[in-house]
């Protein structure tokens, strides 16, 4: 059985620098790529890419997953790297005040309902016997207890959001397949899209490249959980340091 890797959100800034991370390892895989853009077909030496385009509905994910059902392979790795923190014409709210309808409604579906509808289009491909991790990109300010500052109300929510329901789906899980683990995983601030508008108030030595994220990424993934209850969520920094829920 060929090992395969699952990315959603493939056309996102750490995605493509995991991708590249992944073909450094120099080790044979089948990569699966979803993103609402198509393929850049990039050549690798190492990984026999896969790119299907989604719009992210059930239906569309659902196809997505039969078409994998076919393929003679097992799952080791699924990361979610979707989510969005700003619009054009929005950006964060620093007061109540400045709560709208549309923005809110907006992140609540990019953070967290996206990327359920994803982890649940790959329960039919889980082994009960091959380990797997299932991993998402949240954030620390959506953490209950560290929030000393406020603000940032919809971002906040849908990524705290996206922790409850995680947790949720790991007792879930883990009553069909033992051997696979959720992990929320905060990438820091990282020089991509979503960061750019708020990359000039970040702390010399805090703006990480996403290479440097991917390769962090690439290490918590890899870690062996034995002996931590598959029924229960790794809340992770960038430094594998566990974050208050």
């Amino acid at each position: 059985m060929n090992e395969t890797i699952i990315l959603f959100g493939a056309s996102s800034g750490i995605a493509k620098a995991y991708i590249e991370e992944l073909n450094n390892q120099n080790k044979s895989l089948q990569v699966i790529c979803v993103s609402r853009t198509p393929n850049e077909h990039t050549i690798y030496e190492n990984l026999k890419l896969s790119h299907y385009e989604t719009d992210y509905s059930k239906e569309s994910l659902s196809k997505i997953t039969q078409k994998i059902n076919l393929t003679n392979s097992f799952v080791s790795q699924v990361i979610i790297f979707n989510g969005q923190l700003h619009m054009k014409n929005k950006m964060p709210e620093r007061k109540l005040s400045e709560l709208d309808y549309d923005y809110f409604n907006r992140l609540m579906n990019s953070n967290a309902l996206i990327p359920m509808l994803c982890l649940a289009s790959v329960m039919p491909l889980l082994d009960k016997t091959q380990k797997c991790t299932i991993i998402a990109l949240s954030a620390r300010v959506g953490s209950l207890g560290d929030n000393k500052l406020g603000g940032w109300y919809s971002y906040r929510a849908s990524k705290a959001a996206l922790n409850m329901l995680f947790t949720s789906a790991a007792i879930e899980i883990s009553r069909k397949s033992k051997n696979t683990k959720l992990i929320l995983f905060n990438p820091g601030t990282t020089n991509t899209k979503l960061s750019k508008p708020f990359q000039k108030n970040v702390p010399d030595g805090k703006l990480f490249t996403a290479e440097f994220v991917a390769k962090q990424l690439f290490k918590i993934q890899k870690n062996n959980f034995n002996g931590q209850p598959s029924s229960e969520v790794a809340f992770l920094d960038w430094k594998a340091e566990p974050i208050p829920w």
